[in-house]
């Protein structure tokens, strides 16, 4: 290509036609009707276990806060720090809740950006009305967990590489490197992003259109390199912990990546997968080419996006799990921006605006699944386990947590019922049974997240106490109970010659009692 015709082809990337009113008037309702399919039936569903960890663990003080993050969570440790500073300022579920969702509008405009980088206007307005109405989207936007986080800062740091890479100055390389950490520190996966980003610009080089590519691709490295040293804390977390925290994850199987693929794209996957075909085929002869035309470029790199991290994950998953579905949120903007970039190329242009609301149509009819149902089968009764146990026991009750992590829900939802911080240094512990198990101090310390008790600490603990309640979570099944659901059944009874069990949703309540009761 001759310096003329590299010069056209970046400013006819760079440089489109103002748009009109009906255009930002039309934006603006995507935006609207996006954010109020998020705040929705927010407080419909009752916090689980996870989301009950998010508020304990953001609640405790500074010096417990900042050695657990170091000891055992790391990850997400961006989004616990905001949560810590929105708690400020309310403690309801529903206002809880809702800092996931103003982060997850905050995506529209996003990714609107991004395509906008990448395409047209028309372009970045389909992919954001699509994203609007995502059922994925919304129902991790009604979470009080990372992902809505780090779904935005995957599309913000994609968005400053590609406005580097057409432009490229030191305030979109800083951004760059900032964005990018960001997302690192709000979900680990975000490695799988930057290096998508790298093979984009080691397989296909820096596109067409950069008026220097040299010092571009020298400034990338350094950007890259900055990256690495700030996120190095969690890189030697990650090796200090191993895959510990993740151990939990189960192999993904066909039914298992088949639901994934359904859930991703609004129950449309065959639709999906035609318009980002369609995306690809003018570019055919050259996606496999080492280097090409931006538009060229510009497929391939949201192809990496989008399939890089599933398909490594879904790989690494056969020697040690790795891959789960709603970690893989992060690619959603790509699949989004591919499938409106194939719509686009759809001729004649009626014909392309007639398949593209029906596919918006077909995947708004789906998004209000998400307010009464879960993609996984996670949700737990934790709440309901709690409240039951608070209404039932007796002065001089104790109460063991199968594992440390089980005290977790329980507080959040004994805070609910009193009204007050549990987490906190000035909670008495009043309401409910004593705890026994784990206890380091009046509120929730970093070692009350992780350990199991002892038959002996059991045994001796238990003495004093006339009824012994236990609440059991990820403990195996009644064939084939973990050691520790074991040991409760061998030593409580001991002492307690009376037990009764009540079910609740992945939780079991038991209470050992003498006879008198």
């Amino acid at each position: 290509m001759q310096p003329t015709e590299v010069k056209q082809s970046a400013d006819a990337a760079a440089v489109q036609p103002s748009a009109g009113w009906a255009h930002w008037l039309t934006l603006l309702l995507v935006f609207a009707g996006g954010t109020t399919a998020r705040f929705l039936y927010l407080s419909g569903k009752p916090f689980w276990f996870d989301e009950c960890f998010s508020v304990e663990v953001a609640q405790i003080d500074w010096r417990n806060f900042l050695h657990l993050l170091w000891w055992r969570e790391a990850n997400m440790s961006l989004y616990y720090v905001l949560l810590r500073l929105w708690l400020h300022f309310g403690e309801s579920p529903f206002f809880i809740r809702s800092l996931s969702v103003v982060i997850s509008a905050a995506g529209l405009p996003a990714i609107y950006w991004a395509a906008k980088q990448l395409y047209d206007r028309r372009i970045a307005l389909l992919a954001t009305a699509l994203l609007s109405f995502n059922a994925y989207s919304i129902r991790y936007a009604q979470e009080a967990r990372s992902y809505a986080l780090f779904a935005l800062l995957a599309t913000l740091s994609s968005g400053f590489l590609v406005a580097f890479l057409q432009r490229p100055t030191r305030r979109s390389s800083i951004a760059y490197v900032l964005i990018s950490t960001l997302a690192v520190y709000a979900h680990f996966y975000a490695l799988l992003l930057v290096m998508a980003h790298w093979l984009a610009v080691r397989w296909g080089g820096i596109p067409a259109g950069n008026p220097d590519r040299e010092g571009t691709a020298r400034q990338l490295r350094r950007a890259w390199t900055m990256i690495a040293i700030a996120v190095l804390p969690l890189l030697i977390f990650v090796a200090k912990t191993g895959a510990g925290p993740i151990r939990w994850i189960h192999r993904p199987g066909i039914a298992d990546l088949l639901h994934f693929s359904l859930d991703l794209t609004n129950r449309l996957p065959l639709v999906y997968l035609a318009t980002s075909l369609l995306a690809l085929v003018p570019i055919r002869k050259t996606i496999l080419a080492r280097s090409g035309s931006w538009e060229t470029w510009r497929v391939r790199f949201l192809c990496l996006w989008l399939m890089y991290p599933i398909v490594l994950t879904v790989v690494l998953s056969f020697a040690r799990p790795v891959f789960l579905a709603r970690y893989m949120i992060f690619c959603i903007p790509a699949m989004l921006i591919l499938a409106s970039a194939g719509l686009a190329h759809i001729r004649p242009a009626w014909l392309s605006a007639i398949l593209a609301c029906a596919v918006l149509i077909l995947s708004a009819r789906f998004a209000p699944y998400v307010y009464g149902h879960d993609y996984d089968d996670e949700r737990d009764s934790s709440g309901g386990a709690t409240n039951f146990i608070l209404d039932h026991a007796q002065p001089g009750d104790a109460i063991f947590f199968h594992i440390a992590e089980t005290r977790v829900p329980y507080e959040f939802s004994r805070s609910l019922r009193a009204g007050q911080n549990t987490a906190g240094p000035n909670f008495s512990g009043i309401l409910g049974p004593e705890i026994l198990f784990p206890h380091h101090g009046r509120g929730l310390d970093y070692r009350d997240f992780t350990g199991k008790p002892t038959a002996d600490f059991v045994r001796t603990a238990t003495a004093s106490h006339n009824g012994v309640w236990v609440m059991l979570m990820n403990n195996g099944t009644a064939e084939k109970p973990d050691p520790t659901t074991v040991m409760f059944g061998q030593v409580l009874p001991e002492s307690f010659s009376r037990v009764q069990r009540w079910q609740f949703a992945r939780v079991e309540v038991r209470l050992y009692s003498k006879p008198q009761r």
